[in-house]
């Protein structure tokens, strides 16, 4: 079925991606099928809150964009922080993530800073560093399979 989806879905720039961790539960869960928008930067780099792919050292990797290029990014016990103002994430359990700090750091200018959801079990831009705009290949648009009203 795999191939028949990224035959068909291929000629609208979208292409199928296996979600293949738990770095970004509880939006999306290890076997999750996502339907990617490789074209979505074309014109205008991410922003926050956008769920982006892009290749890591152990294959495609999928996280939220927190920060942005001169942004200053921080987590304070837990709460992220952009720019001195705390963000609200409602997809962060508050309980998981208590006693986390970072930085603070700036983001330089041509990348994103990204983190998983579920912050105890992410290897991210915490430890990578910023993405640069040319590694993103896309945008998440799409929870297409096991169902997409899954918890």
């Amino acid at each position: 079925m795999l191939p028949a989806v990224a035959l068909l879905v291929g000629s609208f720039f979208v292409a199928p991606v296996r979600v293949e961790s738990t770095s970004m539960e509880p939006t999306l869960l290890s076997g999750d099928h996502l339907l990617v928008d490789d074209h979505a930067y074309r014109d205008a780099p991410p922003g926050r809150g956008d769920l982006v792919v892009f290749a890591g050292s152990g294959g495609t990797l999928v996280k939220r964009v927190v920060a942005v290029g001169g942004d200053t990014v921080a987590i304070e016990d837990g709460v992220l922080e952009v720019n001195g103002r705390a963000v609200r994430e409602p997809a962060v359990d508050p309980k998981t993530v208590d006693g986390m700090y970072y930085g603070p750091a700036r983001v330089p200018s041509g990348t994103v800073f990204v983190l998983g959801d579920n912050r105890r079990h992410s290897v991210d831009s915490r430890q990578f560093g910023p993405v640069p705009l040319t590694e993103v290949t896309g945008r998440v648009i799409l929870r297409w399979w096991p169902r997409p009203g899954r918890p």
